[in-house]
């Protein structure tokens, strides 16, 4: 009888495959398993929209999304990526979920919490739920250890960011696609229509619902942009709700959306990253 094999090692061998098939063999295989993963891009963007107060120019945001401790990503490189958060002097960070592959069994949580404790940002820190904050009995697990962090959960509501001259924006977090209950409705509700506002959703797919709510910027992680990339062939490896939005900018809708997806930090199924470098992403505000 033939033997069963995971999803896990069947993408495993189908990826070594295709690594001889293109010719890139045990040296490609290494590379995306030891180099690529610790190989940072840190890439800086502009967003200019006119609904942005003046007030808010060079306004300064980090976006950092898809840990998965525990995987591959550890508390060593964790460690370097607070250093390098705080060197960039945030006005606001925002982190768009999946902290721990699966939150059950990562014991050393003890050691995450004084790690983001560190992360310094004067308008705040904020989270969202991802699906791997919810698998392995970890909605509870990731909510104690990201608010004792220092980090606010958002959870289908909103937060306003308000400068001393009275000027404001609105950060809207909604839950996980894939294990929770996303409520865009419910998390908008008392923001003024005419506001700039911030939907930070790890699902990248909800900017299809998004574009109707006058939302203006959208932030997602969740599809670690692919993770494996082989030329001519595409992203391999791509989840539910991350189907038509996998990478970078995108507009959407007639507002426009303005989605941006980060291609994350660890990687998940698989511990390779081939031509899909992890990322930290800096918006800075502008007025149109």
């Amino acid at each position: 009888m033939p033997k069963k094999i995971s999803r896990r090692s069947f993408l495993k061998r189908t990826i070594g495959s295709l690594f001889s098939i293109f010719g890139l063999g045990a040296g490609g295989y290494y590379y995306s398993r030891e180099i690529e993963p610790k190989l940072l891009d840190v890439n800086q963007h502009k967003i200019i929209n006119p609904d942005i107060p003046s007030s808010f120019n060079n306004f300064k945001i980090v976006q950092f999304s898809d840990t998965h401790l525990g995987f591959q990503y550890d508390a060593h490189q964790l460690k370097k990526l607070v250093k390098k958060i705080n060197a960039l002097k945030p006005d606001i960070i925002f982190f768009t979920g999946d902290l721990m592959d699966t939150p059950n069994q990562y014991h050393e949580a003890n050691i995450i919490i004084p790690l983001l404790q560190e992360l310094e940002a004067p308008f705040g820190k904020f989270s969202i739920y991802g699906n791997h904050d919810h698998g392995g009995y970890g909605t509870d697990i990731y909510k104690s250890i990201i608010e004792e962090s220092g980090f606010k959960l958002l959870l289908n509501n909103h937060q306003q960011i308000k400068l001393i001259d009275g000027s404001s924006i609105y950060v809207i977090g909604i839950d996980d696609a894939m294990l929770g209950k996303p409520d865009i409705q419910t998390a908008i509700e008392g923001v003024p229509d005419q506001s700039y506002k911030i939907l930070l959703s790890h699902a990248p797919d909800l900017a299809d619902e998004a574009k109707n709510y006058n939302i203006q910027l959208q932030l997602s992680g969740h599809s670690h942009g692919g993770q494996v990339k082989i030329p001519f062939a595409g992203a391999l490896v791509i989840p539910p709700y991350a189907e038509n939005y996998n990478e970078g900018f995108y507009k959407i809708g007639s507002t426009p959306l303005t989605l941006y997806v980060n291609r994350g930090l660890g990687t998940t199924r698989l511990p390779f990253r081939f031509l899909c470098r992890p990322e930290l992403t800096v918006f800075s505000l502008f007025q149109k």
